[in-house]
């Protein structure tokens, strides 16, 4: 896997389309073109066959180093490197070579961005240029970025969904791309309710590897000897469906824990996990949870550093571990797992490390018993340098959490990606959080910029939803965006999306020579957030109105509310505070409070509900209702900082303090869900064509 990130394969190519010879965007061809051209004034071959031996000789000379390094270590990610197969000496050389050649990269793409780019795009519509969708909007094989842009319109998920739907359906044309739609990534927004379609071909796998086999030859530069220890990862998959036409549709992780690449990884330190693959390829949650957070203890003295995807994820594993403590202990204690492990696979996989050790029990053991787990991670896990899970955007409300179970160890955020593109690494992982950004990797698909606004008077962000045409005039390309300016993020990939607005906002921070570098600002439009799962305004308005008609026979009416994510609790959950105005005598029961709470849930979106019933990653929604004339004192209290009376509308989603302080302090009753909504794998109108 790593060997093919750093150096693209090299397929046969034509002297005509140099650009086009590498599934990396052409990233190396700006060397090779001008060696290409200086040979042939001297030597009378066939062209074809020139070109070819140059690009042979070219990769060959920068392989080097990794053949020698595929040469001496083991191929089967489960074997350790043994001293009769290579010195340490030999080993750390290689090592430092392979790190090296990954750094070589990113200065080389960064250097030259635009030329990349340039390259990346014209790849793109070479390719695609037979595809449905580039033909209706009359690109004609046009390849440059001046006819694109001018033909091609930016667009939304809703602009795109019938072409998507024909897909799911089972159309094989060439709609979107020239190769095969291989599977559909599910995303974490919502569309109609439903998670978004991205759609993806088996390439994708490959610069998506890419870009992992960046992130630790950039951590080694910061943090030294992490090839001598593992790393305790706590990684998931999640459910999975099948559209109406026999794609797989999931989210882009569970495709990749799922595939070769990561199953069948060749030995890498920097890829050695105390999850053996069977416990992360566990269906069942508890199951899945509970045997790796098993494995990391054994494996405790080992381990250098810790993480999750999301930082919601990994405290949700601390809290895992306050629950199940005892039990843990004892399968140490005795050398074998607990029966509610079912999973053959699993066990079998966990037998492997799990050996009787009553005195790394009795260690833990009276850890978790003492009073206090502040720090737990550092006392558990003494050797562990950082702590790396995403911290930016909504994931910030978590970082205190995690500073108090870890000591304040660095909290590292290492790449920025999507379902429908990865698109950057943190070249400065140990900076504070506060200070993360991304530099984009210019051959991962081809990017341009938004500009976006702040609203007078506010901090909101203007995104329009449709553009004009001064506005689509406006966009800039990767390397002509300014220093301090806010974006939003438009890419255009190998798989089929042409101009997509992914609706991040992102701010330019600096630059890596070429390449800009930006901050996460936020997602468009969310107002809550616990987990994966984002809800707008306007979804909460309509879950919030379906909500109320539970209130009619009681002749009562909402007068205000507003929202909070309540991340104080593992796990998180959403909270509503509720102004009510009754005009009946007739009390309302608990019971009508518990529907609303219900019928709030049954009306958000697919990503929330699923979080709440497969995931576990959310907890039960809570309702609060407040005091007669709660938000009129919230009004009050925003005009005494400054707010204008005239302009002042109730914010449906309030993070200040002193804000919830004041409506916990006129909370009358709370209320919660009481049981899940109701949520199945898929979309729903699949769901509804089954039967």
């Amino acid at each position: 896997m790593i060997m093919k990130g750093i150096f693209p394969r090299m397929p046969f190519v034509s002297a005509d389309s140099l650009c086009a010879f590498t599934p990396y965007g052409g990233a190396w061809g700006w060397l090779i073109s001008p060696i290409y051209t200086h040979i042939s004034h001297h030597f009378q071959a066939p062209k074809n066959h020139l070109l070819q031996l140059i690009i042979s000789l070219f990769f060959l000379s920068l392989s080097l180093p990794l053949l020698k390094l595929q040469a001496t270590m083991p191929e089967a990610p489960k074997k350790s490197l043994k001293a009769t197969t290579t010195t340490e000496d030999q080993y750390e050389y290689c090592l430092a070579e392979k790190n090296k050649a990954a750094l070589e990269f990113i200065e080389d793409v960064t250097t030259n961005a635009d030329e990349v780019q340039k390259k990346v795009l014209a790849e793109i519509l070479t390719r695609n240029a037979s595809v449905e969708y580039l033909h209706r909007h009359g690109l004609a094989g046009y390849t440059d970025r001046d006819t694109f842009k001018k033909l091609v319109p930016v667009i939304t998920y809703e602009d795109l969904q019938p072409d998507i739907n024909r897909i799911a359906n089972g159309d094989t044309s060439q709609i979107l791309c020239s190769s095969p739609i291989s599977e559909f990534l599910t995303s974490s927004g919502t569309s109609g309710g439903e998670r978004k379609l991205m759609p993806t071909i088996d390439e994708e796998m490959e610069r998506r590897s890419l870009l992992y086999s960046l992130l630790m030859p950039v951590m080694s530069q910061s943090v030294e000897g992490l090839e001598k220890g593992k790393g305790m990862y706590f990684l998931f998959i999640k459910s999975e469906a099948k559209t109406p036409g026999g794609l797989v549709a999931r989210p882009v992780l569970t495709s990749y824990y799922k595939s070769s690449h990561f199953k069948e990884r060749p030995y890498d330190p920097y890829t050695n996990y105390t999850s053996p693959n069977e416990t992360i390829l566990c269906p069942d949650s508890y199951q899945s949870m509970y045997s790796q957070m098993l494995c990391g203890l054994v494996h405790n003295k080992e381990v250098l550093r810790v993480g999750a995807v999301f930082a919601s994820g990994f405290i949700r594993a601390i809290r895992f571990l306050e629950k199940h403590w005892q039990s843990l202990c004892r399968d140490i204690r005795i050398g074998t797992i607990d029966p509610q492990i079912t999973d053959p696979s699993v066990r079998e996989a966990v037998s492997r490390v799990l050996k009787p050790d009553p005195k790394l029990a009795d260690f833990i053991d009276g850890e978790c018993r003492k009073d206090s787990w502040q720090g737990i991670i550092t006392r558990l896990w003494p050797n562990t340098k950082y702590v790396d899970v995403i911290v930016t955007g909504t994931m910030s409300q978590y970082i205190p959490t995690l500073d108090y179970y870890s000591n304040s160890l660095p909290l590292v955020c290492t790449m920025y990606a999507s379902s429908e593109c990865y698109f950057g690494v943190n070249l400065n992982p140990l900076c504070k959080t506060s200070d993360v950004s991304y530099t984009l990797i210019p051959t991962m698909a081809y990017f341009e910029f938004l500009p976006v606004h702040k609203n007078n008077g506010t901090n909101s962000i203007s995104v329009p939803k449709s553009l004009n045409d001064k506005e689509k005039q406006d966009l800039v390309d990767l390397v002509d965006v300014k220093l301090g300016q806010e974006y939003e993020l438009v890419v255009t990939t190998y798989a089929g999306l042409y101009r997509y607005r992914v609706g991040d906002v992102l701010r330019v921070t600096g630059f890596k020579n070429k390449a800009p570098q930006f901050s996460f600002v936020c997602r468009k439009n969310v107002v809550l957030s616990i987990d994966s799962d984002k809800t707008d305004e306007v979804e909460l308005q309509a879950a919030v109105k379906n909500a109320v008609n539970h209130l009619m026979p009681f002749d009562a009416t909402l007068t205000e509310y507003t929202s909070f994510a309540d991340t104080t609790t593992i796990p998180g959950h959403y909270v509503l505070y509720w102004e009510l105005s009754q005009k009946g005598s007739t009390q309302i029961p608990p019971s009508v409070y518990e529907d609303c709470c219900l019928t709030v849930e049954e009306s958000l979106n697919s990503v929330y509900r699923q979080g709440r019933v497969s995931d576990k990653s959310i907890g039960p929604l809570e309702m609060k209702i407040v005091e007669t004339g709660t938000f009129d004192k919230l009004m009050d209290y925003a005009i005494s900082l400054g707010a204008s009376i005239n302009q002042y509308k109730t914010p449906r989603c309030v993070k200040f303090a002193p804000i919830i302080e004041l409506l916990n302090s006129r909370v009358v009753s709370n209320y919660f869900s009481p049981k899940c909504p109701k949520w199945v794998p898929g979309h729903k109108q699949w769901c509804n064509n089954k039967n």
